[in-house]
């Protein structure tokens, strides 16, 4: 038996999704078949089958992620032998099985058989089964977030009749809000839970099965009366010490808040409702968050006259489109731009090893990465040596890389190496942004709109194009001098724009 494991299939991928299996259990596998598609931090990628077999089991169903390296499905490639004894649970690195379920403490043994066995049945149809690791609807099985199976067992709620909405049917908290706000525990004027002491074992009443039945069968509602489980006071009569219907539940209290009833309510007041979040999306709020909290970033605003380059790239889009060639955009020339002024500033062009190396990282090469608004968020598509390819060359390979994008066709080889990244708002009207750097990287440029704007020129004022951007630089590496200086070489290049297709 063959263990297939999730591959690492970029250079920042740490975890994958599986988005389509192409095989099922019982299927027959050869060298070079596509087995799945697997969603990555960049794209969603193919992955070929290396060895021949039948597909004996799937690990990790679609909607589910595994870390690099985890099995994912075995392949029964006859030579025979037992599977290893792995799971799905153990492959997914986000699921709620990855986590061992909570013991269940086991019934005191002077307790009354019935109120044992309704335990029992609460533990096995709520933590171990009835849909939170378990036994769904039609048998199948059923998962659940991490949240939710702790207010489960705090709630004795049982998940086997919900309908997961998350990824590949994971039971969220937005699933289990009307089971909450319809039962959660009662609350005391402090606003805190008010649960039944517990009892011990030897001082535990005795079930009384002939008058209420139904309260030793059913296991004990959060916030039920204390009744239930408190032993009968010195001298009470029978009937007194003795509990009550399970359908006389204490009256509900207004929730207060922080507790499970508030957030539902909060959520009916705003129409809330649960969206998976994609892996890219994932990935992306990670790194950038680790970016904008671990770098000190540092931002240099400069301010072009763009009117000779949108002169020049009028010309020249005139003249592309009488060839029968595609036309440049703006950002083509300034891909270029840039990749001759990191060609003048190497020490822009640089990487930290962070805190504890004792070198910078200096790239001889010029890789400059494109951002790009895909429909999954935001992608990096990288030129290689840009320095060395003419603006038609850089503009067909970024329209390429963009559809790609659009896609989610992008090849790791398309999305790592870079260097330096430009992110331009400019076609959506937005004159000035700072961007987060893009790690390893130790500078983004960010590009707003090129506008008309009333400019002095000698002694008179005339409408000329502007451009505004603005560099973010790591500042552990780069100085604002030597931002300043990179800027300057810039915008040199876009005012005098015969100098960037030279």
């Amino acid at each position: 038996m063959i263990e297939i494991k999730m591959p690492r299939l970029s250079d920042t991928m740490e975890e994958g999704a599986i988005s389509t299996w192409h095989k099922k259990p019982g299927d027959t596998v050869a060298v070079g078949d596509v087995l799945v598609e697997i969603e990555t931090d960049k794209a969603v990628m193919e992955y070929e089958a290396y060895q021949a077999g039948t597909l004996a089991e799937i690990l990790v169903p679609e909607g589910q992620n595994a870390d690099i390296g985890a099995p994912i499905a075995l392949l029964d490639d006859g030579a025979g032998g037992p599977a290893p004894a792995v799971s799905a649970a153990s492959a997914s690195s986000d699921s709620p099985e990855r986590k061992q379920p909570t013991p269940v403490a086991p019934a005191s043994a002077s307790s009354s058989h019935t109120l044992a066995a309704a335990d029992s049945s609460s533990a096995n149809g709520t933590a171990n089964g009835g849909g939170v690791n378990g036994g769904g609807v039609n048998g199948g099985r059923q998962i659940a977030s991490p949240l939710v199976r702790k207010l489960a067992r705090e709630n004795h709620l049982d998940l086997s009749h919900v309908t997961g909405s998350g990824p590949g049917g994971r039971v969220i908290r937005a699933d289990i809000s009307g089971l909450l706000a319809a039962g959660h525990p009662a609350t005391t004027q402090s606003g805190l839970a008010q649960s039944a002491p517990v009892v011990p074992p030897a001082t535990a009443a005795p079930a009384n099965t002939t008058a209420a039945p139904a309260a030793l069968t059913t296991p004990a509602a959060p916030g039920a009366s204390a009744a239930l489980t408190a032993p009968a006071a010195p001298g009470a009569s029978p009937a007194a010490s003795a509990a009550p219907p399970a359908t006389a539940a204490t009256p509900a209290t207004p929730a207060t808040p922080g507790a499970p009833g508030a957030a539902a309510e909060a959520d009916d007041v705003r129409g809330t409702h649960g969206v998976p979040v994609s892996q890219v999306r994932r990935v992306i709020a990670r790194r950038l968050a680790a970016s904008a909290r671990e770098i000190p970033h540092f931002y240099v605003t400069a301010v072009a006259d763009a009117q000779a380059l949108m002169d020049l790239r009028a010309t020249l889009n005139s003249q592309l489109t009488e060839a029968g060639r595609a036309k440049v955009s703006v950002n083509d020339l300034l891909i270029r731009a840039c990749a001759l002024a990191l060609r003048e500033h190497p020490d822009v062009n640089v990487s930290y090893g962070g805190d504890t190396s004792s070198i910078m990282l200096v790239h001889d090469r010029i890789n400059v990465g494109v951002a790009v608004a895909a429909e999954s968020g935001l992608i990096v598509p990288v030129i290689r040596d840009a320095d060395t390819k003419t603006v038609t060359q850089l503009g067909a390979e970024a329209k390429k890389l963009v559809a790609l994008a659009a896609e989610r066709k992008l090849t790791p080889a398309q999305t790592s190496g870079g260097t330096f990244t430009i992110s331009n708002l400019g076609m959506y009207g937005v004159e000035h942004f700072t961007a987060i750097i893009n790690p390893p990287e130790s500078a983004i440029l960010a590009v707003g709109a090129t506008t008309r704007e009333p400019t002095v020129v000698g002694d008179t004022l005339e409408p000329r194009y502007r451009l505004r951007y603005t560099l973010s630089v790591d500042h552990r590496v780069i100085d604002g001098a030597l931002a300043a200086k990179f800027l300057q070489t810039l915008t040199s290049l876009i005012e005098h724009p015969w100098m960037i297709i030279a």
